[in-house]
Formats: C-alpha cells, sequence, structure tokens
C-alpha cells in the first residue's frame, strides 16, 4: 500500500536522512528522487548518484541556466532511423524553443535516463543477474525496451524468470511471464515450405558459442586449427556459404545447421580481422585449411583505422575497437546531450556520468571530434571498418548508406573464409548469390583476384542493386545477372541458368537478420518472422543447384 507520496509502505526514508542530505546542500526533491531511485542502504551509493544530478544540473528543482558552448541545433533526423536510446534519442528538435528550456529539458531527460537505467538494473539483479552483466544488457538492448524484452535478450525463457527467487516481483508480474512465454508465433510470415523442419521447441536447445569466437581458426595460427568432418551430403558441387548473426533466439542455428545438412556452423567476431565487432555464424562446405588474409592486412584498432581521433578522445574511454556497425545512427541531440552533461563536469567527470556517457558512446560508435564532442560514423569510414572500398555507396541517400552498410557481410571475414578457392578456381567462377545487399561476396571475390566470369545476384532492394551495379561497370568484365527477389526465382528457372551457363560453382548470402537479430525489440520472431523465414529460400536454390548439378 502506498502513502500519498507514492512511497510503498515501510520504505519510505526516515525525516533524519533526508534532513542529513538537505543540510548538505542538495534539494530535497532531489533527495527524495534519489532514494525512490536506488532505495536507502547503500550511502555511497546514495551520494554519488545526488552529486552526479548536481554536476549535470537538475534544472526542474534550480531553475533554469544557459550553458555555455551548448546552442541547441535545429536538424532533422533521418526518417529510417528506427531504433533510440531510451529518452536520449527520441524526438525532433523543437524550432523556436528558447535556450534555457531547451537545457533545462536536455538535463531532465538525461537524469531521468539515469533513474531509468538504475531501475533497470536493479530489477535484473532481483531476478539473478551479476551487476556488470544487466549493464551490459541494457547498453545493447538500450534503457527504454520493457524489462520482458531485456530479459529475452539473453534467451532466458520466461518461466525460469517467474521461477527466480525473488521478492521484488508480486504474483502478477510472475503470471505476465508466463503468459508472454505462451504466445504463439507466426507461421513462417505465411509462406508455404516444403523443406522445413519441425518446430515443435524439440530442438531448441541453445547452441554454445566458442570463446573466444574465433571460427575454426585465425590468420597467422593466433589459435589452434579445428578439423571438421563434412557430412556426406554436404559435400558439393557446389560450394555454399551461408552467413547471418550470431547471437540468434535460442534454437535458431540448430535449425539452419539441420537445414543445410547438418554442417556444424563456423562462428567469428570480425574484431579479429578489423577494428570493429561483428559476431556472425557462417555455415559452409569450404575448405578450412590453407585459408590466408591478404596483405597488408588491415588496421585493428580505432586509432590504427582513424589515428585524427586521437587528439580528443578522454583517457577515462577505454575503448580500443568498436561495437558491431548497425544500420542506425542516433540523432543530433544524443551527441548535444553528452556534451552538455560534460561541460557541467569536472574533468574527469564522476563515474556515474562517465557510465552513462559511455553507455550512448558504446551502443551507437560514437567518436570523439573535439572537446567533449561525439558524432557517429561517417559512411566511409563505415565502408573502411567493413572492408569496402571508399565511396562504395556514395550517390544513394546517407540514411541509405547507413542502412545498407549496416546489413553487409564483414568483406575481410569473408575473405579469409574464401581465400581456399583462389587457387581452385584460375580461369574464374560462376556465382549464384542470394541476398546480395551491397555485394559484400563479389568484392570479397575481386579483391582475392578471382574473376567471375558469372554473377546471378538476387537482391530485392532496388538502392542495393544500383551500388552493386555501379561498382561491377567500374571493377568487372564478367556478366551481372539481377533478380529482384528470392521468391521469384524457381526451381525451373534455376535449372534454366544451370544449363545455359553449366553449374554454379558457390552459391552464397545471408538471409535477413531481422527477426533475429538482438535489437529488434518487437519483432525477434526467430525463424517464423516474415523476414527471417526468407532462409528456407537460400535451401530451396541451394538443394535445386545441387539436384540439377547432381544429373549433369
Amino acid at each position: 500500500m502506498m502513502d500519498a507520496s507514492g512511497w510503498t509502505q515501510g520504505e519510505a526514508p526516515s525525516s533524519s536522512l533526508v534532513e542529513e542530505y538537505v543540510g548538505k546542500g542538495f534539494p530535497k526533491e532531489m533527495v527524495l528522487k534519489a532514494i525512490k531511485a536506488i532505495g536507502n542502504n547503500d550511502a555511497n551509493a546514495l551520494r554519488e548518484l545526488l552529486l552526479a544530478y548536481k554536476a549535470l544540473g537538475d534544472y526542474s528543482l534550480v531553475g533554469n541556466y544557459f550553458i555555455s558552448g551548448c546552442t541547441p541545433h535545429n536538424v532533422e533526423d533521418d526518417d529510417d532511423i528506427d531504433v533510440d536510446f531510451g529518452n536520449w534519442d527520441g524526438d525532433h528538435d523543437d524550432v523556436g524553443e528558447s535556450e534555457a528550456n531547451s537545457h533545462g529539458s536536455i538535463a531532465k531527460d538525461l537524469q531521468q535516463e539515469m533513474l531509468e537505467n538504475d531501475t533497470k538494473i536493479k530489477s535484473l539483479v532481483d531476478v539473478g543477474f551479476h551487476e556488470d552483466e544487466a549493464n551490459m544488457i541494457i547498453t545493447r538492448c538500450g534503457v527504454g525496451v520493457s524489462f520482458f524484452v531485456l530479459v529475452d535478450s539473453k534467451n532466458i525463457p520466461h518461466h525460469e524468470v517467474a521461477n527466480m527467487s525473488s521478492d521484488s516481483f508480486g504474483g502478477r508480474k510472475k503470471e505476465i511471464f508466463k503468459k508472454e512465454g505462451k504466445k504463439k508465433r507466426k507461421p513462417y510470415g505465411g509462406r508455404e515450405q516444403k523443406s522445413q523442419p519441425p518446430m515443435d521447441g524439440s530442438h531448441d536447445e541453445p547452441m554454445a558459442f566458442p570463446n573466444p569466437m574465433v571460427g575454426f581458426n585465425l590468420p597467422n595460427d593466433m589459435v589452434l586449427s579445428v578439423d571438421r568432418k563434412l557430412p556426406i551430403q554436404a559435400i558439393g558441387p557446389p560450394f555454399f556459404y551461408y552467413e547471418n548473426v550470431a547471437k540468434a533466439p535460442r534454437g535458431v542455428w540448430r535449425i539452419i545447421s539441420r537445414t543445410l545438412y547438418g554442417v556444424e556452423p563456423e562462428f567469428v567476431d570480425s574484431k579479429y580481422f578489423c577494428a570493429a565487432a561483428r559476431k556472425r555464424g557462417y555455415i559452409h562446405n569450404l575448405p578450412t585449411k590453407n585459408r590466408a588474409p591478404l596483405r597488408p592486412v588491415p588496421p585493428k584498432t580505432i586509432f590504427e583505422a582513424f589515428p585524427h581521433y586521437s587528439e580528443w578522445w578522454p583517457s577515462w574511454d577505454s575503448r580500443r575497437q568498436l561495437n558491431c556497425l548497425t544500420t542506425c545512427v542516433p540523432g543530433a541531440k544524443l551527441a548535444e546531450r553528452i556534451e552538455c552533461a560534460l561541460a557541467r563536469t569536472d574533468n574527469p567527470p564522476s563515474p556515474r556520468v562517465q557510465k552513462y556517457v559511455m553507455a550512448g558512446c558504446k551502443r551507437f560508435n560514437l567518436v570523439w571530434v573535439g572537446k567533449n564532442k561525439v558524432a557517429s560514423l561517417e559512411p566511409h569510414e563505415m565502408e573502411n571498418l567493413l572492408g569496402f572500398p571508399k565511396d562504395h555507396t556514395r550517390g544513394v541517400g546517407i540514411t541509405e548508406r547507413y542502412k545498407s552498410l549496416g546489413n553487409s557481410f564483414q568483406v575481410d571475414t569473408v575473405v579469409y573464409h574464401l581465400s581456399v578457392l583462389r587457387d581452385m578456381f584460375p580461369h574464374g567462377m560462376n556465382v549464384l548469390s542470394l541476398f546480395t545487399g551491397i555485394g559484400g561476396a563479389d568484392v570479397a571475390l575481386h579483391r582475392l583476384g578471382i574473376h567471375m566470369r558469372i554473377v546471378v545476384s538476387v537482391e530485392i532492394s532496388e538502392v542495393n542493386r544500383r551500388i552493386l551495379r555501379g561498382w561491377w561497370n567500374q571493377t568487372q568484365t564478367g556478366r551481372l545477372i539481377e533478380v529482384p527477389d528470392v521468391e521469384t526465382l524457381s526451381d525451373d528457372i534455376v535449372e534454366s541458368l544451370i544449363r545455359q551457363f553449366g553449374g554454379f560453382d558457390l552459391v552464397i548470402g545471408g538471409s535477413p537478420c531481422n527477426n533475429l537479430a538482438g535489437k529488434n525489440r518487437f519483432h525477434r520472431d526467430g525463424l517464423e518472422g516474415e523476414h527471417s523465414a526468407l532462409f528456407f529460400h537460400y535451401f530451396r536454390i541451394l538443394d535445386a543447384v545441387k539436384s540439377v548439378m547432381a544429373k549433369m
């Protein structure tokens, strides 16, 4: 039962505790807000939170002030950017808003973000997460998501959460967990799939990821090589190569592996090949011995890739590599809030302010471009990190560039895997590229010096097709045949192409990860999702190629 002030019976702070902090110069409302956020059992944590509030400037309590050097900017956020960072990045700037109110709102939003973050961490700790793990989950998923989504991000069934020992969640919330866990999924986006494996939960066990995520081997004998034996039905022709996000929902990679002839996935984090993480799973029937990286090897740290950023990089930002490059970038408000927050604090900032600034920087790969000033990576910098030539995506809108790059292969990783083909096909090869995107596979083969005689490219996005055509016309002498949709590539058309060109040497691609990625808050439906169910077309087409070529 709550009293008039919103406190649960027995939780209201003592008047002496409140008076103690008021006597130290903190406004009463600020003290009550801090205690409500984290409780009053840890005096050091409470004092640290109050100091952080005071450093950031609690405008709702102590009046509106103008911060020098934090003039608001009127900007338009890109329309396609649909992932936010709690309240840091939500709205467009309001033209005509006074500077004082603008900065008051920034400080209030940042403090609200801190409150929500502390509350979510406490909730996760209450159901059994370690505090560091809870911090990592919230950094990855954002503060604005529901508690259930945060739990889902670790692939923990709701019934297990409900059974954890915690008095913080009453019977009503436990019932919600149970009901959420029983929701039925959509059947493969309404598509008929003759070759689909059963989705009855009998193969729902999570697949173990290697730690570190280094695949079967790395260049220069950095790790011991793993030998594997391919199932007989997986042995070519053709060679095939399939890619998707590593940390998919529980059971997904077992289904993908079983569908693709029982081949064991190779899980690789591209941070071992470049300066940004990108955890992906690859299923292929390529040899794994005699792989070789191209020279010179790409830079593997932020400062090797972009030396000019070291000038403004603060000592308390310990990042040496970037997180996974995604399809979205934050609006200008996030950078403005960080700049204003840092302008109000000491140098270096308090640990609490550092933590919240770093949460935004890590989530969106922000880099330091001036004093207290952060910015998103430019598209040409993402091209560099992903192994594409400079200006590969130039000529389309900036939002489309970010989206196309965020969905692409990390080319250096793919080059290493495909390097075994270089000596096998000295006179070139025929390639069937499914879900081509902006041509990561094509760029990888080109960088290896493998001539592509024929490439049949299947890609639904006109923007991506335009990017690939532009690169192809500048660099290639082979023939590019474009098909707009895997669903229109029937088995009869596949057979016709094979007989026309004498077969395919490589079938390569990665189906959409929309319903698999951890950042999809609302439709992480696994292979039953509308987009990710397209994986089964990859298998259908590959199986048709194998069947026809076996008869030739």
